[in-house]
């Protein structure tokens, strides 16, 4: 069979559009394989009750990078990035709510010696994350067999670090980068609620608690990848951004299949040459990138018996069972939030009241329970773009953690208890809150992982640790996009940099394929 393609993408999330884009830009024949009806993977915009619409994962926009959507032209598509800026607010039972800016924080009768505090933290950790920041979008170095352009590289990528930060700057980045972010926290900060509000950003998406060794190495990744973005709630959902990715890839030239469920990548003598769908039917190419989480990719798509063992061992052994739930509220009405107006309910409102509260929801996790009293993530969207919702309605959007994939006795028989903990935790902060639902929906690790195809049910295709990530994510030997499969690449989140809505990884992967043809 001739090849009719230079390139075939499994899966047409985010990243893997961006791949695309990139590599039809670049003069390719490009086909997108999407395993359901509609582009976008986790991040589209889906109708959970009859008038109701909602960011089916992730519901905040602030890590997209600006380099993408210039690049790909993404506001000529239709993407709407004039959504309200957001900010964050640390929820009070009592009314006594934090409010959290980038640069100052008001309430919670915070001292002015945190506010002061908050300032200074804030622009000490974005200097950090931007010493951090330009390695988002290059290729992550080789840590064997590196060669004399890899040492170049290292010895470059050092210096730029030394040189964003200065030497004293450089002691501290060297100082606190192994560090927990409970110990950095207290070394600042007075305010109980204010810590746990930034611990909370720490850990949010992860199977970690604010305790956890490396937990400020996930505070600076975030910080780093929205350095250059301003927080907001999407117009039209996160759908609209993967809608104007596959509107771009499509304009130059690649093609997107729906409804295309590859069963296996295609091999022959040991090289990755095309795939098999479920009904049998074969497509060719020389190229096969996966925008799949690395366990399915490796272990499903291509078959542990055709790795070498050291690596199915490496992969197998990723940590990627999700601790984060989604619910989706549809609401007869705006609910009263104890000491909160109405007009800031459109910000982020996060339910972290202090370090410990953090740490005794994680502790229920680690036995395969779900938090008594879970740390929640809230937006309600429909306030900024009331096209999600039928007038005069709302729909409240919430990450939940933590929500063990493996939860003893299973998700079936126990989710109804769960969405019940979670309204009863809401309503502590707007007590009306339980009368304004009229539909729920609840999306476990177990559901993710069913609906979205993602290995465990993980957001980020495998944990944001420190030894999951740079040059050793998804793991060495294949943390460069290109595997030991001639013609198989990685472009998802489960390669470097990882998860959130960002795109780098597609971006990179496309890069690095890029620069291995010429």
């Amino acid at each position: 069979m001739t090849d009719r393609y230079d390139a075939l993408i499994i899966g047409a999330g985010h990243n893997g559009l961006v791949c695309a884009a990139y590599l039809a830009k670049g003069g390719q024949k490009v086909l997108v394989l999407e395993r359901s009806e509609q582009v976008g993977g986790a991040a589209i915009t889906r109708e959970f009750a009859p008038g109701f619409k909602v960011s089916a994962c992730a519901h905040i926009l602030h890590m997209l990078q600006p380099k993408i959507v210039r690049e790909l032209k993404l506001k000529t598509h239709g993407l709407n990035l004039n959504g309200p800026p957001i900010e964050t607010i640390s929820l009070a039972a009592d009314g006594n709510k934090l409010t959290i800016c980038r640069y100052n924080i008001e309430g919670a009768e915070v001292s002015d010696t945190d506010k002061v505090a908050y300032t200074r933290f804030i622009k000490r950790m974005e200097r950090h994350a931007r010493a951090l920041a330009p390695q988002l979008l290059k290729t992550p170095l080789r840590l064997a067999n590196a060669g004399f352009g890899n040492v170049i590289k290292l010895a470059g990528m050092g210096w730029d670090i030394r040189f964003g930060l200065g030497k004293k700057r450089m002691r501290d980045f060297l100082r606190i980068i192994g560090m927990n972010i409970h110990d950095l926290l207290d070394e600042v900060f007075e305010s109980e609620a204010l810590k746990g509000a930034l611990a909370l950003d720490a850990v949010l998406g992860t199977a970690m608690e604010p305790r956890m060794p490396g937990t400020v190495v996930t505070y600076l990744y975030r910080l780093a990848g929205g350095l250059k973005s301003i927080p907001t709630l999407p117009m039209g959902g996160m759908g609209s951004v993967t809608v104007a990715l596959a509107d771009a890839a499509t304009s130059f030239g690649a093609e997107i299949r729906t409804a295309a469920l590859v069963e296996t990548v295609l091999l022959e003598g040991g090289c990755a040459v095309g795939v098999v769908f479920a009904g049998g039917e074969e497509v060719r190419a020389p190229t096969i990138i996966s925008n799949a989480d690395p366990k399915t990719t490796f272990l499903k798509l291509v078959g542990a018996r055709n790795l070498e063992a050291g690596l199915a061992h490496r992969i197998s052994n990723l940590r990627t069972s999700g601790r984060a739930a989604k619910l989706h509220m549809a609401l007869n009405s705006l609910p009263d939030f104890t000491g909160l107006e109405q007009d800031a309910l459109g910000n982020r409102l996060v339910i972290a009241p202090s370090r410990k509260y953090l740490e005794h929801a994680f502790n229920h996790s680690k036995y395969g329970e779900f938090s008594a009293a879970p740390a929640m993530e809230i937006t309600i969207p429909s306030l900024a773009d009331p096209s999600l919702a039928p007038a005069g309605k709302h729909v409240l959007s919430a990450i939940v953690q933590y929500a063990p994939y493996d939860l003893k006795g299973g998700w079936d028989a126990q989710k109804d208890t769960f969405v019940e903990r979670v309204v009863d935790v809401i309503s502590a902060y707007a007590p009306d809150f339980r009368d304004k639902i009229t539909t729920v929906e609840c999306l476990t690790p177990v559901d993710i992982e069913r609906e979205f195809g993602m290995t465990g049910g993980h957001w980020h295709h495998g944990e944001l640790a420190i030894d999951q990530m740079f040059m050793m994510r998804p793991t060495y030997g294949t943390a460069q996009y290109r595997t030991p499969i001639d013609g198989l690449y990685l472009c998802g989140a489960g390669a470097h940099p990882g998860g959130f809505v960002m795109g780098a990884a597609g971006h990179n992967a496309a890069q690095a394929i890029i620069a291995g043809d010429k």
